[in-house]
């Protein structure tokens, strides 16, 4: 017959860890008819045991003591939602030597130490599932794992950080300056306090960092994302990107050209047409393309209660149907080829670049000698006089050129004499219409 009732310690009692308690109180029946056993959180660990929590838990089932979880022999698995990097994981991998499968949100651990973890759970024959670590509700990695495992994945595009889209939609649509926007982001909740990670473009970078890694099976950590955040950008700029057809994005990028990859997050401009573009406010959006299927993209709800809940609990449903079939620890999937990042001239791509340059006769045929020095032609121009013709601001979108060459002429052009001032470079991606 097997067990009657599965025991979960949940590890955090925050915003995902109240949810991930009432999907499970609420949904018994179908988890129930999904695993064929009752769904039972038997402990939580929380930092306050005097807080009042209303009639979610009861006093019996909270405790402050890790070892009640960790060394509790009828807990099947743990589920960590407590947040931070070094405790969790140490947590996490202690539940795994103890033979416990884990269930996690937490993108910063999975992206600094997963490999590590992982290896674990394969030598324990554990489950280590993390689903919700990445775009909230949106199943992206089941999909990347299992819908697409039979074909060959060679870019992942993403925007995986619901608070710098939220801002950049409102600078774009709105006209709003970036500190107002993000006061507001911070009201609405959906920027911290200290929101570094959000907009200096970490968050993503771990994000796109463990999309990379399971859709090339290649071990990708967090130093090989090359990141750039959205502090810098101006409502100038992103005028100038509508009026040439583009939307500024903050996008994840993992390339693969034959079997070397590029990794990337940075403020991308997308056509208006691609699919991304419209991608709006705290949402996020994961386009995928593979060799068979073509470009697929799984759009949905980042972040939130409920939708990073729903992504812990389908995880624990996975951990607990293997456990009845007695398959655990089969789907820890280790990687299967040496990382090999491509080099500045291996890494092709479109750029925008804004300059203020000396309005004067020949500036023009200057700055155009030296982009045809370094193979760089331009597919968009636009020049506007400033400060009563003294000036001209000279904006660009050159053709794909590798990063290498595009590096160069930029420190060339800080040096030339028309040139005032570099106003602003981004990537550009995607064919217009």
């Amino acid at each position: 017959m097997g067990q009657q009732v599965m025991n979960v310690g949940l590890l955090g009692f925050g915003t995902v860890g109240t949810g991930v308690l009432e999907i499970i109180e609420q949904h018994q029946s179908k988890l129930a008819h999904q695993i064929g056993a009752e769904v039972r959180v038997k402990k939580v660990l929380v930092s306050n045991l005097d807080k009042e929590r209303g009639d979610l838990v009861n006093k019996d089932q909270i405790t402050d003591n890790i070892d009640d979880i960790l060394q509790d022999d009828e807990i099947d698995v743990v589920v960590e939602v407590m947040g931070g990097i070094e405790q969790a994981r140490d947590y996490m991998k202690q539940a795994l030597l103890n033979g416990k499968h884990v269930v996690t949100a937490n993108k910063d651990v999975m992206a600094l130490y997963g490999s590590e973890l992982l290896q674990t759970a394969n030598d324990k024959h554990c489950d280590l599932f993390y689903e919700a670590s990445v775009a909230g509700g949106i199943p992206i990695l089941r999909t990347i794992v299992e819908g697409l495992a039979s074909d060959r994945i060679t870019k992942i595009m993403g925007i995986v950080n619901g608070t710098t889209n939220y801002i950049l939609t409102k600078m774009s649509k709105e006209g709003r300056l970036y500190d107002e926007v993000l006061q507001e982001a911070q009201a609405l909740g959906y920027a911290e306090a200290d929101p570094t990670a959000d907009v200096e473009g970490l968050d993503a970078a771990r994000k796109i960092a463990i999309l990379g890694t399971l859709g090339f099976s290649m071990n990708l950590d967090l130093d090989d994302v090359s990141v750039s955040g959205i502090t810098d950008i101006t409502s100038q700029d992103l005028a100038y990107c509508q009026q040439l057809g583009y939307t500024m994005k903050l996008v994840g990028i993992a390339n693969r050209i034959d079997d070397k990859v590029e990794v990337s997050v940075q403020p991308t401009l997308v056509p208006h047409s691609h699919p991304l573009a419209s991608v709006d406010d705290e949402f996020n959006a994961v386009y995928v393309y593979g060799e068979a299927v073509g470009e697929t993209m799984f759009y949905g709800p980042g972040a939130g209660k409920l939708p990073t809940a729903t992504a812990v609990v389908s995880d624990l449903v996975e951990v607990l149907k293997n456990k009845r079939l007695g398959v655990n620890g089969n789907s820890a999937i280790i990687p299967q080829h040496d990382k090999k990042l491509k080099t500045p001239d291996e890494i092709r791509a479109k750029y925008f670049l804004r300059i203020h340059a000396k309005d004067l006769p020949g500036t023009f045929a200057s700055l155009t000698s030296l982009f045809n020095e370094y193979n760089v032609s331009l597919e968009k121009i636009l020049q506007v006089p400033l400060n009563e013709g003294k000036l001209a601001e000279i904006i660009l979108v050159t053709h794909e050129v590798t990063k290498k060459d595009y590096d160069d002429v930029l420190k060339r052009l800080e040096a030339e004499d028309v040139v005032v001032e570099v106003k602003s470079s981004y990537r550009a991606e995607g064919e217009m219409n």
